[in-house]
């Protein structure tokens, strides 16, 4: 019984370190969310939470466990207080302090006991179980449907955000190569214009 409190309060403390991400684009990799959190603190590690509700090998959020529990409250305090964005997502993600619910892996709490049975048709709660089983379904094809929409719009923004940077650079890439042969000043030259001096 005691090694079973003894792992209980070490969960207990992991769930204080932990942040629950949530808003986050089905695309984002656990490098990304590294990096993007690093900057507050130590990531010790990045554990994605998937819906059974939605499409297959998608995520759009996460349990983050930082190195101290100051860590984790200095990170909602910054997402709760201003926008930030994680892989491009045209949104803020959201943060929230976890709670042992959240953990699948979680020990079982010393003294707790778990009973579950199955529901017969004449239970007064047969018809509330019912309901609640097809307003379910109904919201796994909604958000089915919602998450499609979401990486077809991220998709569609990515492509224009490479568009956009890729016509800048080649506008930089101009500027420099005219600046390198001479052509700017043989051009400033020409039409009698004064140009401030250049590396070459």
């Amino acid at each position: 019984m005691e090694a079973l409190m003894e792992e209980y309060a070490a969960f207990e403390d992991k769930v204080k370190r932990t942040i629950y991400i949530d808003n986050l684009s089905p695309l984002a990799k656990e490098s990304v969310l590294r990096a993007a959190l690093d900057q507050f603190g130590n990531v010790i590690q990045v554990k994605f939470i998937r819906s059974y509700l939605e499409m297959k090998g998608t995520a759009c959020t996460a349990l983050v466990e930082m190195q101290s529990a100051k860590e984790a409250k200095t990170i909602i305090s910054v997402i709760c207080n201003s926008p930030f964005m994680i892989s491009g997502m045209p949104r803020p993600v959201r943060a929230c302090s976890a709670v042992a619910e959240m953990f699948d892996d979680r020990p079982r709490k010393p003294g707790r006991k778990i009973v579950c049975r199955w529901l017969k048709t004449s239970d007064p709660d047969f018809e509330v179980a019912m309901k609640m089983k097809l307003i379910i379904r109904k919201h796994a094809k909604e958000a089915n449907f919602l998450l499609k929409r979401q990486l077809e719009e991220e998709e569609e923004l990515a492509k224009e955000q490479s568009e956009s940077l890729n016509a800048i650079y080649s506008k930089y890439e101009l500027i420099e190569d005219v600046t390198k042969s001479g052509t700017a000043i043989r051009l400033a030259k020409r039409y009698k214009m004064r140009i401030a001096d250049v590396d070459r």
